[in-house]
């Protein structure tokens, strides 16, 4: 019976990787879940285990026979007894249970075993350092310094460590520090370009990182070599090998996985792209006899190698790395090919369907795995009925989206997530649905509750009939006293327009004034916005009126009423807070609580409502609110004695301040104007002292009399006989008029004497 724990973290580089542990008869399996990188001993290759009692957790200590050591952590102090009952019946082996040193020294003495090297203080283990993970090893006097292979996933990380070891006069001929030295060299993972390359492809055109390099395959690394970057990559590093044929059927994709990937400044590729020439061939003679061919790599390379350039690079690779090379499934799509042309982000590429995931060609490269996906999704194209986008959720909540797929792929790629058993969310789809929009339930979200009343939209309705409630009550509200939009008024031409057609004058007629036409004056009866009618009364400064007539007072809202019960609260837990601070701390803690908390206040404010529409409804059948309205319309504006006349305004034009005038006025000769405006400005000036209450229009009314007075005298003088004639003729008809003027005429005339 096989024996598998999950969440067991190994040591990677540095850093702790997650993933299954599984104990079968044969091997012990490891799964990365992150990388899906399987790891695999063979139980006739371990030597001994020992269960060990680390920091919070517990852990296995696997040792191989060629020197290796594996560490498990993440076990439980109850998994020990089934881990060695296990190891004994199936392994026949004892796991023993190793001690580690907790004195703190940092001194002792070092063993090396196998690619282990032991820090042991007294007969204890204080810590171990597997060598394969030192990259350099340098000496100084009695110093030796080993500097470790560095991974970029993780926070942090071992860099160097130091050891000084003490002369010593029995040592021999060897030197201590250059015998530890030896030790660490013979076990160490440093990459050294030292002795022939097993073969060197020159000039390969390479897509991430871009460029063309010159590849030599070495026993433990490869190099890329290039005009601008060097790159010393370990065979330990490369985690897959890929080869995709790409659409256009004269090109093929080569690409290696990468874990940890490798850096150019602060960029990281995981992947490297290569692009071949299908008819593009090459031969390379490998520098091992027909015995190491057989001894190192069982057969699985020739002594010659010929044919097309990727076939002999993917061959030296896979038997080097001892890594499978994964080519395109079964797939087909509707260009005959594996690669399905689309889009992700802004960049154009390819989709190869694997037979255990996807992969994406070719920036980014991107490898998913099945067993990382949640779900797929098949959604219209942006604006196009011509092609649709694929979505892949993984199960940590990352979306894909390759969009601008060809419509004619849809069934055969459909068919192929139908036979690996992927959830798809639009079940039932056709490629003709594809023109229709896919609705699918996640784009309403939970709607099992859709038979419950709206909360959110009956608190916007009964805020929209609380405003209405406003506005019927600010109309209960008495008008303006300053505006009288029956009252009458004029527009004054003014002295420089070029077609006055508002304003008639004629200099030495008494009962002759300045008139208006019925006519016009129905079409002008709304004033213009720009043009202001000052009264003679100072304005008063307006001022919200209080309802006083005994009308109820507005319900409080479900806010109001929890912020009244909760204001002591606050003021208790925040001593010296400010109101406005008070009110902030308020909101606050009103949106951080829950429904089910607010239920009870809007409960109340709903329940205040209802009292609040019974008490307004009896108030208005009683007759309140009416009675303001009826005693404003009841008592009209007396009309003003004096004629307001106001100045009509046209674009561009100047507007004239508002005059009074009289008939009196407009009878006057040119002479008596002279005279008389002569008199008012020096009584105006002598009554300004002393008379400092007048009314403001009085002082204006001087001032448009002169104005005035001037325009009739320009117009007299530049006037023709002709246009005096067509004046005279207007007078006449409108004779009936001029019998209403004069009862205002008079009354203004005892106004200007008094």
């Amino acid at each position: 019976m096989d024996l598998e724990f999950q969440d067991v973290r190994a040591e990677v580089k540095g850093i702790m990787c997650t993933g299954r542990l599984k104990f079968t008869e044969q091997n012990i399996v490891f799964k990365n879940v992150k990388t899906g990188k399987v790891e695999q001993l063979t139980s006739s290759d371990i030597e001994f285990v020992n269960w060990q009692k680390l920091v919070g957790t517990c852990g296995i200590r696997i040792f191989l026979k060629n020197g290796n050591l594996h560490r498990y952590t993440g076990f439980n102090e109850s998994d020990q007894d089934k881990i060695a009952k296990y190891f004994k019946n199936t392994y026949r082996l004892d796991m023993l249970e190793k001690e580690l040193a907790i004195k703190g020294w940092n001194w002792g003495s070092t063993k090396f075993n196998g690619s282990i090297l032991s820090f042991d203080i007294g007969n204890l283990t204080a810590f171990e350092i597997p060598l394969n993970n030192v990259s350099q090893c340098t000496t100084g006097k009695n110093e030796v310094t080993l500097e470790f292979h560095q991974n970029d996933e993780t926070p942090v990380s071992l860099c160097e460590m130091r050891f000084h070891i003490p002369s010593a006069e029995l040592a021999g001929d060897q030197d201590p520090v250059d015998a530890f030295h030896d030790q660490v060299m013979k076990q160490a993972s440093v990459i050294s370009i030292s002795g022939d390359a097993i073969a060197i492809f020159r000039e390969m055109q390479c897509l991430t990182p871009r460029g063309r390099y010159d590849i030599k395959v070495f026993q433990t690394f490869f190099q890329l070599h290039g005009k601008t970057f060097d790159y010393k990559i370990p065979m330990t590093t490369v985690l897959r090998l890929f080869i995709l044929p790409h659409k256009d059927g004269r090109q093929i994709f080569f690409v290696v996985s990468l874990d940890p990937p490798i850096k150019q400044g602060q960029t990281r590729y995981h992947y490297l792209v290569l692009l071949f020439n299908m008819e593009e061939e090459t031969s390379i003679e490998l520098p091992f006899t027909d015995e190491e061919i057989e001894t190192k790599y069982a057969g699985k390379l020739t002594k010659e190698l010929s044919g097309p350039t990727y076939e002999v690079l993917a061959q030296v690779m896979k038997a080097i790395v001892n890594r499978k090379i994964t080519t395109p499934a079964s797939f087909k799509g509707h260009s005959g090919t594996s690669a399905i042309g689309c889009s992700y982000k802004a960049a154009a590429g390819y989709v190869y369907p694997l037979e255990r995931g996807f992969i994406y060609i070719h920036k980014p490269p991107i490898h998913i795995r099945f067993e990382e996906i949640s779900s797929v999704n098949f959604a219209r194209g942006g604006g196009s009925t011509r092609s649709f986008d694929f979505e892949i959720e993984l199960k940590n909540g990352v979306i894909h989206t390759f969009s601008s797929i060809e419509k004619e792929e849809y069934g055969s790629l459909y068919d192929f997530i139908n036979a690996k058993k992927l959830r798809v969310k639009n079940t039932g789809k056709s490629v003709m649905e594809l023109d229709k929009p896919a609705y699918t339930g996640d784009d309403y979200g939970d709607s099992d509750n859709e038979a419950e009343p709206d909360a959110y939209l009956a608190r916007v309705k009964r805020e929209g009939q609380e405003r209405d409630e406003d506005d019927d009550d600010d109309s209960d509200e008495s008008t303006d006293e300053d505006f009288n939009p029956e009252g009458q008024e004029s527009d004054v031409a003014e002295e420089f327009d070029s077609n006055p057609s508002t304003t008639e004058s004629e200099s030495g007629n008494e009962e002759g004034g300045e008139k208006k036409d019925k006519k016009e004056k129905k079409k002008k009866d709304k004033k213009p916005k720009s043009a202001k009618t000052i009264s003679e009364k100072p304005r008063k400064s307006k001022k919200a009126k209080k309802p006083d007539d005994g009308r109820p007072k507005r319900a409080a809202t479900a806010y109001m009423i929890w912020f009244n019960e909760a204001r002591d609260e606050i003021k208790s837990d925040n001593p010296g807070i400010s109101f406005v601070e008070i009110a902030k701390k308020g909101g606050e803690l009103w949106k951080k609580m829950s429904t089910s908390e607010k239920s009870k206040y809007e409960e109340k404010a709903a329940k205040s409502k209802e009292e609040y529409m019974k008490a307004m409804k009896e108030f208005k059948e009683s007759g309140g609110g009416a009675e303001s309205s009826k005693d404003s319309k009841k008592s009209p504006k007396k009309p003003s004695s004096q004629k307001k006349v106001s100045t009509p305004v046209k674009s561009g034009s100047f507007i004239s301040k508002e005059f009074i005038e009289s008939d009196d006025d407009s009878s006057l000769s040119e002479s008596d104007e002279k005279s008389n405006n002569k008199t008012k400005s020096k009584k105006k000036s002598s009554d300004d002292s002393s008379d400092d209450k007048k009314s403001p229009v009085k002082s204006k009314k001087t001032k448009d009399e002169s104005s005035k007075s001037k325009r009739k005298k320009e117009s007299s003088d530049g006037s023709s006989e002709e246009e005096k004639s067509k004046s005279m003729k207007k007078r006449k008809s409108d004779s009936e008029d001029d019998d209403v003027d004069e009862s205002s005429g008079s009354a203004s005339d005892d106004s200007d004497s008094d």
